[in-house]
């Protein structure tokens, strides 16, 4: 595949690094020339330096043999244009775009986005999907991470196994014979630097954080079982009042969540704006880092911090701070991968990384065959795949210990005319399934095969 990519910050770095490894065509521009020569430096790729929307530029690029363009620039504006450009000129046939400003993306201007006005095929809004992920997140107290899949039948956690978490050093096949009801499969494990996909025989330790997909009903249950009973949080700190911060307390107040929420916000004219919109929700001027702040904020009485500004030393210190007043738990949006590998330690029990969510995001559409959702796991180590089963997929047909998957491939869960079907090694797929798969980096290619639509289907 031959993808154009226009921005060369974090998000569009990572798609381009992901697509390179994967032996793509990957061509990237960007205004900046220190951030091209990183690209040209370290990836697989070419980079040119220009404005991503003028059409000499995307024609050096290689638009017009380009199947795809993903413009993921820091303007809304060079985003829409140049797929308006790649669209118009070079006729890109799949074009993706990365819209921040909300006011573009309210239900009445839905029609901007038509192929008779501007050709965008797949809007991406950061701050939304971040949004839903907090969101998913506060909703299930205990899970590192949360994704959901298969019209939300099906969810994918991350649960840390502690030193008091009951099923460690208990083989994987024991445990589904201790709990044959049980709708969860434990389908990655990630264990010091290393992530990989278990074997019946294999067994968690202390520290281990453990990828399990389940049945929704089931996810509290699951997460109880590996000592992971943290009740739902009824009083919620969110320090930062931007776009996800103002959407989360707005989609708690709307779906009648319950909780009693307190944000913070840093500028007064924007504190004064969401203090406007929102109904429910008292919102405090001043700093998120200020202890007199926190305590007005009952910071001491409360069960959650979330950390949702633009700076992530911010949101690190908001969090520690929090802990340290008596809060009980805390959620950190954190940018900067390099910060994540120490949050542990520092006492952040889970964060979001917006980077890895725009670029799941992404992979959904880059992704070749029925594919219908993508989830990506530790920088991209593994991922999360939905996909749709069709008659001519190698899988259908035979009980799956009969296939011959890839051992880094675990198949994790099935959806069924709009139920949950567990998989062992007797279950059959048939057409027009959802199957949900666990896939190493290396076997995401072999996944795309399964589901790709082959020349007997016509």
């Amino acid at each position: 595949m031959k993808v154009v990519i226009c921005g060369a910050g974090q998000v569009g770095y990572g798609i381009a690094e992901r697509l390179a490894s994967e032996r793509n065509d990957v061509s990237v521009i960007d205004t900046s020339p220190p951030l091209i020569q990183a690209i040209r430096d370290n990836l697989d790729a070419r980079g040119f330096v220009g404005h991503g929307a003028q059409p000499d530029v995307l024609a050096e690029a290689g638009a017009e043999q380009a199947d795809m363009i993903i413009a993921v620039t820091l303007h809304d504006e060079v985003n829409m244009v140049a797929c308006q450009v790649a669209h118009s000129l070079f006729n890109v046939p799949t074009k993706i775009a990365r819209i921040r400003a909300q006011s573009y993306l309210r239900p009445h201007w839905q029609d901007l986005f038509s192929t008779d006005n501007m050709p965008i095929d797949v809007i991406i809004s950061p701050e939304l999907e971040v949004g839903e992920m907090v969101l998913r997140r506060i909703a299930l107290p205990g899970a590192m991470d949360a994704v959901r899949f298969a019209d939300d039948t099906i969810v994918m956690v991350a649960i840390e196994c502690r030193e008091d978490c009951p099923v460690v050093n208990t083989p994987l096949e024991q445990l589904t014979e201790l709990f044959p009801d049980l709708n969860a499969t434990v389908v990655g494990i990630w264990r010091g630097d290393k992530l990989f996909v278990p074997s019946s025989s294999d067994q968690m330790v202390p520290g281990d954080v453990a990828y399990v997909v389940a049945e929704r009903g089931q996810v509290r249950r699951t997460l109880g079982l590996f000592g992971h009973e943290e009740p739902e949080a009824a009083r919620i700190v969110i320090v930062g009042g931007g776009n996800i911060g103002l959407y989360v307390a707005r989609q708690m107040e709307k779906r009648n969540l319950g909780a009693r929420i307190r944000v913070i916000e840093a500028n007064h004219d924007r504190a004064v704006t969401i203090s406007d919109a929102l109904k429910r929700t008292i919102v405090l001027h001043g700093s998120g880092l200020d202890q007199v702040i926190l305590d007005e904020a009952d910071i001491s009485e409360s069960d959650l911090l979330v950390a949702l500004t633009n700076d992530d030393k911010v949101n690190i210190l908001a969090s520690v701070m929090a802990k340290r007043l008596g809060c009980r738990g805390n959620l950190t949006l954190l940018n900067n991968a390099d910060y994540q590998s120490f949050t542990h330690t520092l006492g952040i029990d889970a964060f979001i990384n917006p980077r890895s969510v725009t670029i799941s995001r992404v992979l959904q559409h880059v992704r070749r065959g029925r594919i219908r959702a993508v989830h990506s796991i530790q920088n991209g180590l593994a991922e999360v795949i939905e996909a749709e089963a069709l008659e001519t997929s190698p899988l259908v047909g035979k009980p799956l210990r009969e296939l011959d998957l890839p051992e880094n491939l675990r198949i994790g869960a099935i959806y069924r005319n709009g139920e949950y079907v567990r998989p062992n090694g007797m279950t059959k797929i048939k057409a027009k399934d959802r199957v949900v798969i666990f896939a190493a980096a290396s076997a995401v290619r072999h996944v795309e095969q399964l589901f790709r639509v082959s020349l007997e289907f016509f």
